[in-house]
């Protein structure tokens, strides 16, 4: 079963450099997308045997997620969920898609027999981390959500993660130490997260491979490799006898992200 992940970027721009075409060469079970920059009505986008699914931000032009996929889920969930367990200890998930964290169109869950599919836009702490705080807030809440789902069956995370975990993860660390998506309390959290019994799929099989999944758009990055893997595929630990293969797909451009994949066998 072949996932694929990406931040288009704007989808309708994403669109007018070979998406279509991208979308049916990687051929996924399912292709999530963030940052599709849309509101609901402004783009008629759809492929022989899939299904869709789109969150949408109140603000326009901004964030926002989707997945096709080719398997029809038990249920869907828009946004993130709060747990609540009841007297004899089972968890189950309460939502609010009205609340200070599912405004921003970031997160869409899918169910399957086998698994939880969480499609994921974290987001950034912006320049001179403003929006620090914020972003703590936010890991807090989407860990408990999604050890919560864990609880239930096993969960697959994919998205723009908006951190680069290790040093190895991007080209200059030294001189990004504390520019967003290298704090260390962004770090910290993305390690809270696989203590929780979760993996890090690419890093589980590449172990020393130093393979990026975005560039700037400035100073001819992508040209020269400058980049970082913000782009994941997480998972639960014990689905790690299922991951086949994890790669980053840098031969396909679009966006100033490239396409990260996973393959599990079920």
């Amino acid at each position: 079963m072949k996932f694929v992940s990406w931040n288009v970027n704007g989808l309708r721009a994403c669109v007018g450099k070979d998406f279509e075409q991208s979308f049916l060469n990687l051929d996924a079970d399912f292709f999530c997308l963030q940052e599709t920059k849309m509101q609901a009505g402004q783009l008629d986008l759809e492929f022989l045997g899939y299904r869709s699914y789109w969150n949408y931000a109140e603000k326009k032009g901004y964030s926002g997620t989707a997945i096709y996929a080719k398997h029809e889920p038990l249920s869907v969930k828009y946004g993130m969920g709060v747990p609540v367990t009841n007297a004899d200890g089972e968890t189950t998930m309460q939502y609010d898609e009205t609340s200070i964290y599912n405004n921003e169109g970031r997160m869409i869950t899918l169910e399957y027999d086998a698994f939880y599919l969480v499609n994921v836009y974290v987001p950034n702490s912006q320049d001179g981390l403003k929006r620090l705080d914020y972003r703590m807030e936010w890991e807090d809440a989407f860990r408990t959500y999604i050890t919560a789902l864990d609880k239930i069956k096993p969960v697959v995370i994919c998205g723009d993660l908006n951190v680069a975990h290790q040093e190895i993860d991007l080209k200059n660390p030294k001189t990004n130490r504390r520019n967003p998506g290298f704090t260390d309390e962004e770090r910290d959290k993305f390690t809270a997260l696989l203590g929780e019994g979760f993996i890090d799929t690419f890093r589980t099989l590449h172990p020393d491979d130093v393979v990026y999944s975005w560039w700037s758009y400035r100073f001819k990055a992508r040209e020269k490799n400058t980049g970082w893997r913000i782009d994941y595929f997480v998972c639960s630990e014990r689905l790690k006898p299922n991951v086949a293969e994890a790669k980053i797909h840098t031969d396909i451009y679009g966006s100033d992200h490239c396409p990260v994949e996973l393959v599990l066998t079920f």
